[in-house]
């Protein structure tokens, strides 16, 4: 049997957050991990520093927006294949998805499909950029579901910006009436567990309260711990009985200079 620890950040400035998530990924051991909002063109990403630390990686992205990446450990990971960079067949120039086929070094025959998203934030209900969220949902939906026909071991991790429980947000009502939790969002992260998608860290706390993901710079929350999970990990079903633990990694939050964000990881036994 392997494993693999998986995880999910939005770093909000890989040019800004790269020692820290060099340092974490080390300190960490993880295996794989999906960034988003790296906020920098592909001929400044900082491969070659990553490379020297022990890892592959795939990326896109554009300047000051959006971004994302997928991180893993040479050592215990398949060089990543089959990459597939943004949603295919849709017209969109902001870079949000990454897709690749990995496996455990010690089982390559083990394969998964890790998806890598960032979805779009929706800004307020009703706006062009809250239509712009629903368009792009469903079509990340077709996209998975496609994914799901090549490879039923599937993994997504991302800033999702879907909060779809009571239980991820420190005031749900004020999320239900603005964005993050109103009904067409949550609609449409129930339609990716139709597929066949599980959000792991439910299926492993189901009962978890005041876990969180996301904190606003503004307004002291993360010390309030006044905040919201929307950082997940979906895991499909045939891989549900090798979910061994799901956690949210608060302390990078607390850091010198912290992205808003902070890791959620997984451990998977193959």
């Amino acid at each position: 049997m392997s494993s693999l620890t998986l995880a999910s950040w939005n770093v909000n400035s890989l040019k800004v957050r790269l020692p820290q998530v060099l340092d974490w990924l080390q300190s960490t051991s993880t295996d794989a991990l999906v960034l988003q909002e790296t906020k920098m063109t592909d001929e400044v990403f900082p491969q070659a520093p990553l490379n020297e630390a022990g890892f592959d990686v795939v990326f896109v992205g554009q300047k000051t927006y959006n971004g994302v990446a997928l991180i893993t450990r040479k050592a215990t990971v398949t060089t990543p294949t089959d990459v597939e960079l943004n949603l295919p067949g849709y017209p969109d120039a902001q870079k949000r998805v990454v897709s690749a086929t990995i496996a455990p070094v010690a089982s390559p025959d083990k394969t998964l499909t890790f998806v890598g998203v960032y979805v779009p934030n929706g800004q307020v209900i009703g706006s062009p950029k809250f239509l712009y969220k629903m368009d792009w949902l469903s079509a990340l939906e077709d996209f998975l579901k496609a994914k799901l026909a090549q490879n039923p071991r599937l993994v997504v991790g991302g800033d999702f910006n879907i909060a779809p429980h009571p239980a991820d947000a420190y005031n749900p009502t004020l999320f239900e009436s603005s964005i993050l939790m109103t009904p067409p969002e949550i609609a449409a992260f129930e339609a990716l567990t139709r597929l066949g998608l599980v959000d792991s860290f439910r299926a492993k706390h189901p009962e978890a309260r005041d876990a969180y993901s996301w904190w606003d710079y503004q307004g002291r929350g993360f010390d309030r711990n006044h905040g919201v999970r929307i950082d997940h990990l979906l895991v499909s079903e045939p891989l549900l009985p090798g979910l061994t633990s799901a956690t949210i990694d608060k302390e990078p939050r607390g850091w010198t200079q912290p992205s808003d964000h902070t890791p959620v990881m997984i451990s998977l036994t193959l």
